[in-house]
C-alpha cells in the first residue's frame, strides 16, 4: 500500500531556536510524500526565513497565545490526507511517519498517537493511556513493538499527546478541529472525548517515536519548575463543564488543585521555586478556573477544505549509517558525522567512555543522532547497572536497540550502511 500523503503541522511561539532543532528533525525523516506546515510567531517566522527551510515549508505569522486557534490554522494550509502533529521542542525518530501513519491503512482507524521520549533520549514520558470523562488518565498495557487498535468504552477515550499524534484531515474537518476554548492545555484530550463519542478508533504505536526536550515558556522554566497555572485552570474549567457529568465537577476540580499543590511542593523541595512563589501560582490556577468559567461553550469553529497545493519536504534519502568511536575520538567522528547528514544521509553515532555512565541520547543541531555514555552504563534504565562488555559487541547491541526507528535494518539495501571506527 503507498503511504499516504502527510501534513506535518508544527506551531511554534517564543521558542524559535527550538522551531529550527524541530525543523532539523524533520528534515532527517525517512518517508516518501509529507510537506511542512509551520504556525509561529514573529520571532519563529523570522527564525525560518532566515534558515535553510525558508521556501520549503508553508510559513503562517500568527501571533495570539492560542494553541488550538493555532492548530486549525495549520491544518486549514494542510493539503494531506493525514495531519501529523509535534511540538516545536521535540524531534522525530526518522522513520517516525513510517511507523504513525501504518495504522491508517486499516479504514476504520481515525487518529494514531505513538511514544514520547524525555530529554535523556532514552526514558518515555508517556506510552499508552486511556483517559475519561473528567479529565484522569490511566497507563494502558499495549503491545510495544507493534500497533494497537483501541476501541474505548463509554465514559473512556484514547489519549494522543499533542507532540506526537496523527489523525485523518476529514476526521478532523468533521468533527470541528480543535476546540480554541484550550488556549493551551487539554485541547488534544478534549478531542480524543469527541473522537471516541463519534464511535471513532484510535490506535497506538509505540514505535512512532518523538524526543520531547521540554524547552522553556511563559508557564516553566528551562528546569520544569512551574511559573504560571492560569491557562491550566482555565483549561479546567472549559473541559469539565463540557465533558465532565455535573455532580462529579467540583470533587474533580479539588483533586487537580490537590495534585498541582503536590506538585508544587515537591518543587519547592527540590528548590526549583521558592516558598514564596506557590501561593502565587496556586493563585493563579483558581483564577484561571474562573477565566474558564466565562469562556462561552459553543461547537469548534471548523476546518475548510485546504486551498493550498501539496509542498513536499525534502527528506532524508541517503544511507542509515552508524558511527562510533571512543569519547577522545569525538572531534574527528563528529565531523564525518555532520557530513554525511549534509549528504543526505541518516547518522547514529555512538560515542563511548571507560566507564558506567548512564546513556543520553540527542539529536545534534547538524541532525545527527548522537548516544554517550559510558561502555559499560546503562543505555535503557531497566537494564543492568554494569555490564562488562568489549566496545564492538557494546556498538552492535545500541545499533540493534534503535535499529527500527533509524531504519538500519530498511528493505532498501542500498540505502543502508554500518560503519565503525575503530577504538
Amino acid at each position: 500500500m503507498t503511504p499516504p500523503p502527510v501534513s506535518v503541522v508544527i506551531v511554534s511561539r517564543d521558542r524559535p531556536e527550538s522551531l529550527i532543532w524541530c525543523l532539523t528533525g524533520v528534515a532527517g525523516l525517512r518517508y516518501p510524500g509529507f510537506e511542512v506546515v509551520v504556525v509561529a510567531d514573529s520571532p519563529g517566522v523570522a527564525a525560518v526565513r532566515a534558515s535553510r527551510f525558508a521556501g520549503r515549508v508553508k510559513l503562517i505569522a500568527f501571533d495570539r497565545a492560542n494553541i488550538s486557534e493555532a492548530r486549525n490554522l495549520g491544518v486549514s494550509q494542510a493539503a494531506g490526507e493525514v495531519v501529523a502533529f509535534i511540538d516545536d521542542d521535540a524531534v522525530p525518530e526518522p522513520t517516525w511517519l513510517t511507523f504513525l501513519t501504518a495504522p491508517l491503512a486499516d479504514p476504520g482507524v481515525a487518529a494514531v498517537g505513538g511514544f514520547v521520549r524525555g530529554r535523556n533520549g532514552i526514558s518515555f514520558q508517556w506510552k499508552a493511556r486511556m483517559v475519561d470523562t473528567c479529565g484522569r488518565a490511566e497507563p494502558l498495557d499495549v503491545d510495544e513493538a507493534q500497533p494497537t487498535v483501541l476501541h474505548p468504552g463509554p465514559g473512556q477515550a484514547i489519549k494522543t499527546e499533542g507532540t506526537n499524534m496523527a489523525l485523518r484531515r476529514q476526521v478532523l474537518a468533521r468533527l470541528g478541529g480543535f476546540d480554541p476554548n484550550f488556549r493551551f492545555y487539554l485541547d488534544e484530550t478534549d478531542l480524543n472525548i469527541r473522537l471516541a463519542r463519534a464511535g471513532m478508533a484510535t490506535a497506538i504505536a509505540p514505535m512512532a517515536q518523538v524526543h520531547h526536550a521540554y524547552a522553556a515558556s511563559p508557564r516553566r522554566s528551562a528546569d520544569r519548575a512551574v511559573r504560571d497555572l492560569h491557562e491550566i485552570g482555565a483549561s479546567w474549567a472549559v473541559f469539565l463543564r463540557k465533558h465532565c457529568p455535573e455532580e462529579q465537577r467540583a470533587r474533580r476540580w479539588q483533586e487537580v488543585q490537590n495534585d498541582e499543590h503536590t506538585r508544587l511542593d515537591d518543587q519547592q523541595a527540590r528548590g526549583l521555586i521558592n516558598a514564596a512563589d506557590a501561593p502565587r501560582i496556586l493563585a493563579s490556577l483558581s483564577e484561571g478556573f474562573a477565566d474558564g468559567r466565562q469562556r462561552e461553550i459553543a461547537d469548534p469553529p471548523g476546518v475548510e477544505p485546504s486551498q493550498a497545493g501539496f509542498l513536499p519536504f525534502p527528506g532524508a534519502q541517503g544511507a542509515s549509517v552508524v558511527l562510533a568511536g571512543r569519547i577522545w575520538q569525538a572531534r574527528r567522528i563528529r565531523r564525518e558525522a555532520r557530513d554525511r547528514v549534509a549528504r543526505g544521509e541518516t547518522v547514529s553515532l555512538f560515542l563511548f567512555s571507560p566507564t558506567t555512565r548512564f546513556h543520553k541520547v540527542r539529536l545534534s543541531p547538524e541532525g545527527v543522532w548522537e548516544q554517550v555514555g559510558g561502555l559499560f552504563g546503562r543505555s535503557e534504565r531497566d537494564a543492568p547497572l554494569f555490564r562488562l562488555i568489549g566496545f564492538r559487541a557494546r556498538v552492535d547491541q545500541e545499533s540493534r536497540r534503535v535499529a527500527a526507528l533509524r531504519d538500519l535494518n530498511g528493505a532498501d539495501q542500498d540505502k543502508r550502511q554500518h560503519t565503525a571506527i575503530s577504538p
